[in-house]
């Protein structure tokens, strides 16, 4: 096989260009074809060897060039199926070696895209029905939601850590690590309180007469309703009329498994359900960064050719990003001071948005607030963080996130992604932090507490 050296002579090294990606070819025969597939893996994972830029991200990046280095020649040549499987299964799909570090993604002649690479590994072996049977029951999202919805309290009950017996059971039948934090289901979805929760909005603001159709995801109907809460509150009160809406899971639980064809039907289904809000002028807001950045971005990739999907995308925000737009179009109802320094955890899946720290603009505009951004992952990666094969990773992974954030001793922490913040909280707790906060919530809830609400 050509080296990368080789390889490299021929190409310039890295890129200026903007950053392109290619739509999915999921429907392809030859996209399956598991030769072809080794051929490619082999070719990245070579590249990857002789550049090492992403050897601080994910595990994925550390073990390849582990098990590279100790091989007899220590060429990629050497790994076997098992060595490669490895590397797949220690990504989580975070995209920040596509987003931030890689010099050689599209339109570079190296053509060179990990993650998705990674998702076409997964989606050969969804394919041949060898996705676990934890990773396809946890990627049922609405339906244990639903479940864990109305029997909440026996559900609370198992899923607690202090629960040696249930999680114990967890562990030995689902791989479930005991130790890991698990969240708690709420009691009433959260779009069946939107008749108490929507305000009418304020009249007197600056962004009166717009509409926003807030998109709960599965953690924010079934989970933790704190930030949605928020979001409706500090909308309401800059003018903004809110519905709230959860058509279904936007799919990336399923997308972690390779189970492309779900996530594609998922997404017609749910952008058919936005297309005639959208027709009618609301912008569709999503609460947590996952399901944006499906929306934004996956979606479109997976399904190229469907117009909703399309309008769609153009159409959806962040919260976050929503609120900075909002203030730079129309202006916000004056924020409150608040004398507090804010520790902000910049979400992978915020920066895979590309649309920069938008958190971080948004506290800014709480007058004498201070925060200060930490650009590290979690560790946690959706459920990959709680298998006990990978739940020392991830704390370890989480560590130097948590110091970061320690460092200014802030007054607050918060985060983009909801299961990163409970995540980074327990690796305090593990790690006997002195000021361990009692939440580590979104950035919205601090807007919700500026403005009083």
């Amino acid at each position: 096989m050509k080296g990368y050296r080789d390889m490299a002579s021929g190409y310039k090294e890295g890129s200026l260009d903007a950053p392109t990606r290619h739509a999915l070819p999921w429907r392809e025969e030859s996209w399956y074809d598991e030769v072809a597939l080794d051929a490619e893996m082999r070719r990245v994972f070579d590249i990857c060897h002789g550049c090492r830029r992403c050897f601080n991200l994910c595990d994925s990046f550390p073990k390849l060039f582990d098990m590279i280095d100790e091989s007899p020649n220590e060429e990629v040549e050497d790994l076997d199926a098992g060595q490669i499987g490895q590397v797949v299964d220690a990504c989580t799909l975070c995209d920040m070696c596509f987003m931030v570090k890689c010099p050689y993604v599209p339109p570079h002649e190296f053509d060179l895209d990990f993650p998705h690479l990674m998702l076409r590994y997964r989606a050969v072996e969804h394919r041949k029905g060898q996705t676990s049977k934890a990773d396809s029951l946890l990627a049922e999202t609405d339906r244990n939601g639903k479940l864990g919805s109305v029997f909440s309290d026996v559900a609370n009950w198992a899923t607690d850590g202090g629960n040696a017996t249930t999680r114990g059971i967890m562990q030995s039948m689902l791989g479930i690590d005991a130790r890991a934090h698990l969240p708690a289901f709420a009691d009433i979805p959260f779009t069946n309180r939107a008749p108490v929760l929507v305000r009418a909005p304020n009249p007197n603001a600056p962004g009166f007469g717009r509409r926003v159709a807030l998109y709960a995801s599965c953690y924010d109907q079934f989970n933790d309703q704190t930030p949605g809460e928020a979001a409706v509150k500090v909308l309401a009160h800059n003018g903004v009329e809110v519905r709230i809406e959860h058509p279904e899971c936007c799919g990336m639980p399923k997308l972690e498994n390779g189970d492309i064809p779900a996530v594609a039907s998922a997404a017609a289904r749910v952008a058919a359900h936005f297309a005639p809000l959208i027709d009618q002028g609301y912008d569709v807001v999503a609460i947590t960064a996952s399901c944006a950045l499906m929306m934004k971005f996956e979606w479109p990739l997976i399904e190229p050719d469907n117009a909703d999907i399309a309008k769609l995308s153009a159409a959806t925000h962040d919260i976050s990003e929503y609120i900075v737009k909002l203030s730079k179009t129309a202006g916000l109802t004056p924020v409150e001071a608040m004398d507090a320094s804010i520790g902000v955890h910049f979400a992978c899946h915020s920066r895979a948005q590309n649309m920069g720290p938008k958190a971080m603009e948004m506290l800014k505009l709480i007058p004498e607030a201070r925060p200060v951004m930490t650009e590290r992952c979690s560790g946690h990666g959706g459920k990959w963080g709680i298998y006990s094969q990978n739940f020392d990773t991830a704390v370890k992974l989480a560590r130097p996130t948590v110091r970061a954030l320690e460092k200014t001793s802030p007054d607050y922490m918060v985060s983009e992604c909801p299961l990163a913040g409970e995540h980074l909280k327990q690796t305090m707790e593990m790690g006997g932090s002195k000021k361990v906060p009692e939440r580590i919530g979104h950035p919205v809830e601090l807007m919700a507490k500026a403005y009083g609400l």
